[in-house]
Order: structure tokens, then C-alpha cells, then sequence
């Protein structure tokens, strides 16, 4: 694991309150050079809590004007399990559009990658990073970055968590040693095909191996799975 990834995820880790963790996020952000890191969740009673960088005006308006009910990064991530670079969304609206130039003048950014995140008990959470780089710089940071800011973003989910409702961490089982390697793959960022072939397993005794293992870190997706086999240190990369 790189220094930087590890170095803040190690902030994380250590942070108790939402201000430290808001600390921590923005320490990360400021180690990989871009404008933005959000991270915005919304449990299963409707209640809301954030962590980011944005200022704190367009914070405010889109809080005013409920934004969230047709910012196309919401809606997008709500029907997703898997990053989506925002390019890829619906801005066509005309709505969606004024939002959009409104966001940039705000400094938001013209780029943005967001991770969908869905935790314990019906909580729904994304994290995202935006900047202001062309889509060249853009493709090929968010190409080299992705495996680190699918990690992060589940890191600071399950933190905030632990930090508004206490840990939701189960007792845990130890893990077998094929569950330990098939989530290494995982985190080494193969995708299931490329991680059984090197296990020389298919890819339906692969599946089996992670979903055991989800289980036993009582973990919502295998994405999590993976954030807290690392966090557990069952999983060194």
C-alpha cells in the first residue's frame, strides 16, 4: 500500500470526532492535489451528515434549493454499486445544466468521480472527488487512483458511522486462508476473472469464497468486505 493511501488511512482510524474526521479528509484531499474530497451520507430514518471541502456558501444553497432532487451525481450513484465518472451522467436537463454551471461558478469543479456506498440498515452514502483539470489529466488520475478512492471511501463510512451511532463493527470470525486471498486479489484491484485465474479456482469458488467472508465481516457489499479485511489487517497489500 502506498505511504500516502496508508498514512490517510491511518488519520482516519484515529479520528474521534466528525471535526477530526473532517480534519482527516481534508489532509487526504490536499495529499492527492485535488480541489475536493465529499463524502455525504443519509441514513435509514432520512437524517444527513457530511464531510467535505466545498465552501461553505454552496453548501448552504444546495441545502436552500434541495439540489439533491436533481443533481445528476445523486440520482446517478442511488442506481449504482459502482464508481461512475461524472461525464457519464445525464446532464441534459435543462435544470440539471443551470445546476451544473452553478456548481462550477461555486467552485465544485468541471470533473468529478464518485463512489455509491450502501452501509448497515438501509444507509445510503457516496464519496466524490472533483476538480478543475482537463479530461485528459482527469481519465488518467482517476485510471491510477480508483482502487485508493474506493478504499478511502469506505473507510470514512464506516468511521463516520462508528462516530454518529457507535461502531458497527460485529464480532468477528477469523478469516480462512482462501478468504484471505481471494479479498487480497480484490484489493490489488483484479477484477473476479483475473482473481481466480491467478488462484487457479473458478469464478463461482471464488464468489463463494468472498461471500463468506462478507458474512463474517458483516459487511453490506464486497467492496466493504475488502475495506474492513483491510482494516482488520487480514489483508496486507
Amino acid at each position: 500500500m502506498q505511504t500516502r493511501l496508508a498514512g490517510g488511512i491511518a488519520a482516519l482510524q484515529q479520528a474521534t470526532t466528525l471535526e477530526e474526521l473532517r480534519a482527516a479528509v481534508s489532509g487526504l484531499r490536499d495529499q492527492y492535489e485535488v480541489e475536493h474530497f465529499v463524502y455525504h451520507s443519509v441514513n435509514s430514518t432520512g437524517q444527513q451528515y457530511a464531510v467535505l471541502t466545498y465552501a461553505a456558501d454552496w453548501v448552504d444553497r444546495y441545502i436552500e434549493q434541495d439540489y439533491a432532487r436533481i443533481d445528476p451525481v445523486v440520482q446517478g450513484c442511488f442506481r449504482r454499486f459502482h464508481p461512475v465518472d461524472w461525464k457519464l451522467l445525464d446532464w441534459s436537463g435543462r435544470p440539471a445544466r443551470a445546476f451544473l454551471s452553478e456548481a462550477i461558478d461555486a467552485g465544485v469543479g468541471n470533473q468529478g468521480f464518485s463512489v455509491p456506498i450502501r452501509g448497515p440498515n438501509g444507509q445510503f452514502a457516496m464519496f466524490t472527488v472533483s476538480d478543475r483539470s482537463g479530461d485528459a489529466r482527469w481519465r488518467n488520475f482517476t485510471a491510477e487512483h480508483v482502487a485508493d478512492l474506493i478504499l478511502i471511501a469506505h473507510f470514512i463510512n464506516l468511521k463516520a458511522l462508528e462516530i454518529e451511532r457507535g461502531t458497527d463493527y460485529r464480532a468477528l470470525h477469523s478469516l480462512s486462508p482462501r478468504e484471505v486471498d481471494a479479498l487480497t486479489k480484490l484489493a490489488m484491484g483484479l477484477n473476479r476473472a483475473q482473481a481466480a485465474d491467478s488462484l487457479a479456482i473458478s469464478e463461482h469458488t471464488l464468489r463463494a469464497y468472498v461471500e463468506s467472508a462478507r458474512f463474517k465481516l458483516g459487511a453490506a457489499n464486497t467492496t466493504q468486505a475488502v475495506a474492513r479485511a483491510i482494516a482488520e489487517g487480514f489483508v496486507l497489500i
